[in-house]
């Protein structure tokens, strides 16, 4: 009796030593920070000195030229969106080697310290039956053999799941690309306004020095002078608006690149045409081979297609192997014993519940069949607006460019008409109007080109070189 007592403060007291240091480190676990894992912002934030040399990894320094390919390739190297995806297909790939472990081995090791007191027995015998029961160690191993194809369906379906995150990883990649490209032509479109502003400031601001100075001879009355005067300090206004558009283009672009931080630097291009002579049949063949979303599609109706196989093998059996090893006994080490042996284990089985589980599967999976064909549309119709869209920005610039140049003549026209004497202060700034009006057309035209060559390429999956050459963003 005194030993059994003796063993149970033992095993007590081993429990606590080992469970003291966990339990301490729990009560103060919510004071203590491990700044490696959790470090301050100021660490983490990129360095905005002016004075410090640092540059933002992945990034450009100050006063470098961008054209579009380098902010696409800072894009794709920078931006979050693209490595939350990229994560995505990694954490797949490991939930299929998750599915695979069911054909690993599982063990487990287990001791402990038992006292028993046997009530039917003291009843029958007269006598208390008391007794110490000591278990050193149990060893128990599983091993899975077969289920049936049940973790062959499951690891299918986690391969499909992955295949569409690596889908999903091209549609950011291909979304990155449309905004990164969005921003860059809106920033040089900023650029254009600017300059029309600032023409615009330069032109009013010679007419109010010829009005200033023909009304100090005499040539022309006050109020030309407060009508130029009037049109300098809007045409200053609005250079002033345009300055800041840029900024914000310029922020825009940062943030499609993933770059926020990004210090100064400038577009080495401006807007410009660049025809694109492919047919909406060619189009269309470009869109079937390599849109993410069309793939996509046609990967979750194949997981639905596995998943009603897969619902169809609920009550199929288990084979195993199972086999276990013991020490102990009436002391930590007087005797042992084990066993092994092979089961084919029958899951509980709801015919109901089965049953229903797979006719929803089959609806399922007839929604994603629709789903499918609703993607096929919806990009369709996307395609089919981004194509018509080219052609009407195509077929608009030719007349604004007509526009911009008889608007440019008609202003020199009145410029020198108000020169010698014949016209007035007001046709002169109707005239700079309707030409700055013509440029802001003219740039627009071109810039909402370039944007719709933008859409369609997203359109299609791929992106379009200078060449008329194709690149499918997947490769």
């Amino acid at each position: 009796m005194r030993k059994g007592i003796i063993y149970f403060i033992t095993i007590i007291s081993m429990f606590l030593h080992v469970y003291s240091t966990p339990i301490a480190i729990a009560k103060t676990s919510g004071n203590i920070i491990d700044e490696r894992e959790y470090p301050k912002s100021s660490d983490v934030l990129p360095n905005t000195d002016t004075n410090s040399n640092i540059v933002i990894s992945g990034s450009v320094d100050k006063n470098v030229n961008l054209d579009l390919n380098t902010c696409i390739y800072l894009a794709l190297g920078n931006n979050p969106r693209i490595s939350s995806a990229f994560n995505d297909i990694l954490a797949s790939d490991a939930r299929i080697k998750q599915v695979w472990a069911n054909y690993f081995p599982t063990w487990s090791w287990q001791t402990g310290y038992t006292r028993l007191r046997q009530l039917q027995l003291s009843d029958a015998l007269g006598r208390n039956l008391e007794f110490n029961y000591y278990l050193l160690g149990q060893i128990s191993l599983q091993q899975m053999l077969y289920d049936f194809g049940v973790t062959q369906n499951q690891a299918t379906i986690r391969k499909l799941d992955y295949e569409n995150f690596k889908k999903v990883f091209e549609a950011t990649v291909n979304d990155v690309i449309f905004q990164t490209k969005s921003s860059y032509f809106t920033v040089l479109y900023a650029y254009e306004n600017k300059k029309v502003a600032q023409d615009s400031v330069d032109k009013f601001s010679r007419f109010y020095k010829q009005a200033k100075a023909y009304y100090r001879t005499g040539r022309s009355p006050k109020v030309d002078v407060t009508i130029a005067e009037t049109n300098l300090s809007n045409a200053k206004l609005k250079l002033i608006q345009a300055e800041n558009s840029v900024n914000i283009a310029i922020a825009n672009l940062n943030y499609a690149m993933g770059l926020p931080y990004l210090k100064s630097y400038v577009i080495s291009e401006r807007l410009e045409y660049k025809p694109l002579d492919l047919s909406f049949e060619e189009m269309i063949e470009f869109a079937r081979e390599s849109r993410p979303e069309l793939k996509q599609a046609e990967i979750k109706v194949e997981q639905m297609n596995q998943t009603i196989k897969l619902a169809k093998k609920s009550y199929f059996p288990t084979l195993s192997l199972e086999g276990q090893y013991q020490r102990g006994g009436r002391s930590w080490n007087s005797n042992y014993g084990f066993n092994i042996g092979g089961y084919l284990t029958f899951p509980a089985v709801n015919m109901m519940l089965v049953r229903n589980e797979i006719r929803e599967a089959k609806y399922l999976y007839d929604k994603e069949l629709a789903n499918a064909k609703n993607t096929q549309h919806n990009i369709y119709l996307e395609l089919q607006k981004a194509y018509l869209k080219l052609l009407e920005k195509k077929n608009q610039l030719p007349v604004a460019q007509l526009q911009e140049k008889q608007a440019n003549e008609n202003f020199n026209l009145s410029f020198k008409m108000y020169g010698v004497g014949v016209g007035s202060p007001s046709e002169v700034k109707d005239a700079e109007i309707t030409y700055e009006n013509a440029q802001l057309t003219y740039y627009s035209s071109i810039y909402e080109y370039n944007l719709a060559k933008a859409e369609l390429e997203k359109a299609i999956g791929r992106n379009l070189c200078q060449n008329d050459d194709y690149i499918s963003l997947s490769k």
